[in-house]
């Protein structure tokens, strides 16, 4: 017992090491001026997450549920029961969420607040049971992506460093700002969760009026990778395999160059999300082929990438290749960017944006910054646009004998042309410190 628990608490030891180094990296902008960033951090200050809090209390919730860790004692086929049931929850709550919305949004309904009564009763219900389940849905994911990782050839001794975690939380929102001339992330910040469109917008046009010559971007995301990992509560079991593994990736990169250099290079920071990107999406499948594939439909075991923008039930999705005109788009944009048009430019990305509307994908802006941020996920092509970096990516995990060594490789490269010598003549290196 006494040396369970001195395994239990080097065990949190290690992760709190980890937590301090990635506080000290989170966050931090490209290649600017440090009075239009001091401006920018100004305007995004009143709106900005509060990382210190989430951590302090997010890592205390996790200490005492690792230390009890009650998943030890369920078999494979309990565990994967007890997700696909959390997730049910999950999806249940979303719905009531959706009709709760509904109805105040009805002019037919006089009194939204007593009409949705019993649905609100029921949420609150709902939403108790959801916060006691988590935290071992949580666990029980984590631990799958660390067996399929091992599998991969990750870890020392079977220990994956550093140790998979991931929590289910509301996410914060992030403001990238870009020059209006090129397509570069120049700056990004965290902003608090829950914040609406209006908002959102609010912020981009105060960032644009006060900096005209930047462009300016709110977006919601998958996964921060904080520590633990901070992942979008969601029902669909593709997605939260995938992101825990990509925000995984992020973490033990930050042991190698290519994590150190992620705020330094946009070169960089491509290679690095698009690694990310790929094991997520191998890591993902593998977990939902191997311990859930017995107990759900077969339809569905591929992720969605993380990065497609929401779509109405009815879109032609049968017909209509998101990432192929989301290609042409960005190739456009860059042509005439180069020329110096800029109006051309943007008048081209708004009319092409409502153009998407239209086939059923709810993009509320596309600008130079959306590109700059969604460019980096160049996993397959699409906003990357002709740029060669995702390509290369790529080629280097389709030659690399397993995940790890993909990851062991890329680790030290943080630019393109260091990938491309990677992938045209794989070297053996050295594991990762």
């Amino acid at each position: 017992m006494m040396s369970t628990f001195f395994n239990d608490l080097r065990y949190w030891l290690r992760r709190g090491l980890m937590l301090c180094l990635l506080l000290l990296l989170l966050t931090g902008e490209g290649p600017s001026t440090r009075s239009q960033i001091v401006r920018l951090k100004q305007l995004s200050g009143p709106l900005q997450f509060d990382f210190i809090t989430w951590e302090i209390a997010t890592l205390a919730r996790k200490i005492a549920y690792g230390l009890l860790a009650p998943q030890r004692f369920m078999t494979d086929a309990d565990r994967a029961r007890f997700v696909l049931t959390y997730l049910d929850h999950v999806a249940e709550a979303q719905q009531l969420s959706a009709d709760i919305e509904r109805s105040y949004a009805d002019p037919q309904i006089a009194d939204p607040t007593q009409a949705t009564a019993p649905q609100r009763d029921s949420l609150a219900a709902l939403r108790q049971r959801l916060d006691r389940e988590a935290p071992l849905a949580e666990a029980i994911l984590g631990e799958q992506v660390s067996q399929v990782l091992t599998e991969g050839g990750f870890g020392h001794l079977s220990q994956i460093v550093p140790p998979v975690s991931g929590t289910f939380t509301p996410l914060p929102y992030l403001l990238i700002v870009s020059p209006r001339a090129r397509i570069e992330s120049l700056f990004q910040a965290e902003l608090q969760a829950g914040l609406d469109a209006g908002q959102q917008q609010e912020l981009e046009t105060r960032v644009e009026s006060a900096e005209p010559d930047l462009s300016a971007y709110v977006t919601a995301i998958g996964g921060l990778s904080a520590y633990p990992a901070m992942l979008l509560e969601t029902a669909d079991l593709d997605w939260a395999a995938d992101v825990i593994a990509h925000e995984w990736t992020h973490h033990t990169l930050l042991r190698a160059p290519l994590g150190w250099y992620y705020e330094r290079s946009a070169e960089a920071r491509t290679i690095n999300e698009t690694a990310a990107s790929l094991l997520g999406d191998w890591a993902g499948q593998e977990v939902v082929r191997r311990f859930y594939a017995p107990l759900r439909p077969t339809e569905k075991l591929l992720p969605e990438p993380l990065t497609l923008p929401p779509r109405e039930a009815d879109a032609p999705f049968e017909t209509f290749d998101f990432h192929a005109a989301m290609h042409e788009i960005r190739v456009t944009v860059d042509r005439l960017l180069a020329e110096g048009r800029i109006p051309e430019a943007e008048a081209y990305m708004e009319e092409r944006r409502q153009y998407l509307v239209a086939q059923g994908y709810r993009l509320r802006r596309l600008n130079q910054a959306y590109f700059a941020f969604h460019g980096a996920y160049a996993n397959q092509p699409g906003a990357s646009g002709e740029d060669p970096t995702g390509a290369a990516v790529r080629r280097l995990w389709a030659v690399s004998p397993t995940p790890a060594a993909f990851v062991r490789h890329i680790g030290w490269a943080t630019t393109l042309e260091a990938v491309e010598q990677l992938a045209d003549r794989p070297v053996h290196r050295t594991a990762l410190p």
